[in-house]
């Protein structure tokens, strides 16, 4: 093994570590906004982690740029997505009585 197949290894399995973390939080976090903090701040991070790590083995440079497009395309949609589950979320809270 090269130490750029070690690297990647690692990267790849801290970000799968991520993913768990993540996945620990949105099951123990007792309301919904610290839920999506804990769950979407570990997700772009443990998925950046995952591309880091897949990068040196794309084979091309269009397919470490598709796998980056992913990575931003990824972050944007979390990003939308949480935004609205906490709107939601807040609205629920103003309308229980």
């Amino acid at each position: 093994m090269s130490v750029l197949d070690i690297v990647s290894v690692v990267a790849i399995v801290a970000g799968a570590l991520f993913f768990l973390a993540g996945t620990v939080g949105l099951l123990r976090f007792p309301d919904t906004f610290t839920r999506l903090h804990a769950l979407t701040k570990a997700d772009n991070l443990g998925l950046g982690l995952v591309v880091l790590g897949l990068l040196p083995h794309a084979g091309s440079v269009p397919a470490g740029a598709k796998l980056v497009c992913v990575w931003l395309l990824v972050l944007l949609g979390g990003a939308c997505a949480s935004q609205l589950i906490a709107r939601t979320a807040r609205m629920a809270e103003r309308d229980e009585p």
